[in-house]
């Protein structure tokens, strides 16, 4: 695959390999192996390994680390699970990768205040899992089952968001490690504040570039009383979105809404060994006190017979909502295996939901005319879709055909009055669109952040912001 453009690797000092190695023994690597995992993602790219991986436990301990690199101005890239699609945590200009899955534990749960703090390293299921009978439960669903600090770090949204928000809806305070190896805090654990610039914001969705992000408190929500799941087809895709985009402007209170085209039906079905029509479709489910997720139910049945749709089939059990919702969280693999040995270029373009239904059919248009396998799917109800564009990593025709299609997708989202990512993060992806999107001006703000508060560019160097 091309590489994205970067500056030479730097320098490690052999006395930082010394230090880190005396200080934290075992949990200091520079087994190729363990590198070459900590130098991919789920991106298209290839692998650029870091030089070495710690493995903290403590935000005294990245403290630690990053001061050390601060002194010999060695880079330093925070890693979760791995699981960005837009090359986040490759070592473009080599460092010390600081991996904070061992970062795992759950500090605090107070359901009085309907808030839980946790260490970075904690991913969302775990953390669902100490809530599962506390009457509470951590909204931000992006699919994979990230870290906490990671959905941070790229302001991850997903299923949840048409009713709970985003990870910026969902934050109250964050411990951050500076550049220089400071630790801050951002805030109080108020619901709100007007004490100053809202720091905590400024830190998610900054992707480790301004700071190492080691412990985070969340906002809870408290557990429906009913929840109904409900799967609907569709003759195509604009009808599916149409039906979305009617009852949010409605103002039927969706819990979420997703919608699959007949591709990644296909998909799950072959993976998950389902049997669901392979047409376009909807994925849904509402929420309430007894009997309000049925009425919202019926009322949006209306809707998608009124939009041409077909099946609608519902659920309140348990199992059952399950049975039809975990197919959708495993869409991304189940995409990839149509084409074995391939990869995906993933777009992840959002607009307005007024204008979705049109980018979305000339998008699909455009897909067609490729010849390339391509899914669609996303979290229609806010405006955010998908594509994954499967291509042979090895064949550079297809490779530039795919970025091709990603580039035009990618303005068409803006030339709508959208953005280039609506959740997946700017990464090393989607760095040209920042100016066409935000501006000069602007885009020259976000730059004069960075060097005040990452002078000498040592936190996850080349990713968000573009090469002047």
């Amino acid at each position: 695959m091309n590489q994205p453009f970067s500056p030479a690797r730097r320098d490690i000092p052999a006395a930082v390999h010394t230090s880190l190695s005396e200080r934290f023994r075992e949990r200091y690597t520079t087994n190729s192996s363990i590198l070459s995992q900590h130098g991919a993602d789920e991106s298209h790219y290839e692998p650029m390994p870091p030089d070495a991986v710690v493995f903290p436990l403590s935000t005294e301990e990245v403290a630690f680390i990053v001061k050390l690199c601060a002194e010999h101005r060695a880079p330093v890239i925070a890693f979760g699970v791995g699981s960005s699609v837009e090359g986040h945590v490759l070592a473009v200009q080599g460092g010390i990768c600081i991996d904070m899955s061992r970062m795992d534990r759950i500090l605090k749960v107070q359901p009085e205040d309907m808030t839980a703090t946790v260490q970075a390293g904690v991913t969302r299921m775990a953390l669902n899992d100490e809530l599962a009978h506390s009457g509470f439960f951590f909204s931000v669903d992006p699919g994979a089952n990230a870290t906490i600090g990671g959905m941070v770090a790229t302001a991850a949204s997903g299923t949840n968001t048409v009713r709970y928000g985003t990870m910026r809806d969902n934050l109250l305070n964050l411990t951050v490690v500076t550049a220089e190896g400071e630790i801050v805090r951002t805030a109080s654990r108020a619901r709100k504040s007007s004490a100053g610039y809202h720091l905590t914001n400024l830190y998610c969705g900054s992707e480790g570039t301004l700071g190492i992000i080691t412990e985070v408190t969340v906002k809870l929500h408290p557990r429906p009383e009913e929840i109904l799941a409900a799967v609907a087809t569709f003759g195509d895709i604009k009808g599916a979105v149409d039906a979305v985009i009617q009852a949010v402007q409605l103002g039927l209170p969706l819990a979420r809404a997703e919608m699959l085209d007949a591709l990644t039906i296909h998909a799950i079905n072959r993976h998950s060994k389902t049997s669901l029509t392979e047409a376009p479709t909807l994925f849904l489910e509402f929420c309430g006190a007894a009997g309000e997720a049925t009425a919202q139910a019926a009322q949006m049945q209306q809707i998608v017979h009124d939009c041409g749709g077909g099946e609608f089939a519902m659920s309140t059990r348990e199992e059952e909502r399950a049975t039809l919702w975990n197919p959708r969280h495993n869409a991304y693999f189940a995409v990839l295996q149509q084409k074995p040995g391939s990869r995906s270029v993933t777009t992840d373009a959002c607009v307005p939901v007024s204008v979705l239904s049109d980018c979305v059919e000339e998008t699909r248009l455009d897909l067609e005319a490729s010849e390339l396998p391509v899914a669609i799917f996303g979290h229609v109800g806010d405006g955010n879709f998908h594509c994954m564009i499967l291509i042979d990593p090895a064949n550079a025709d297809e490779r530039e055909r795919a970025e091709a299609l990603s580039q035009r997708l990618t303005r068409r989202a803006i030339r709508f009055g959208g953005t280039c990512t609506g959740e997946h993060g700017v990464g090393l992806h989607k760095t040209a669109y920042l100016v066409e999107e935000h501006g000069e001006g602007a885009v020259d703000i976000m730059r004069r952040i960075k060097k005040a508060l990452d002078p000498h560019d040592i936190l996850n160097p080349g990713k968000v912001l573009p090469d002047h």
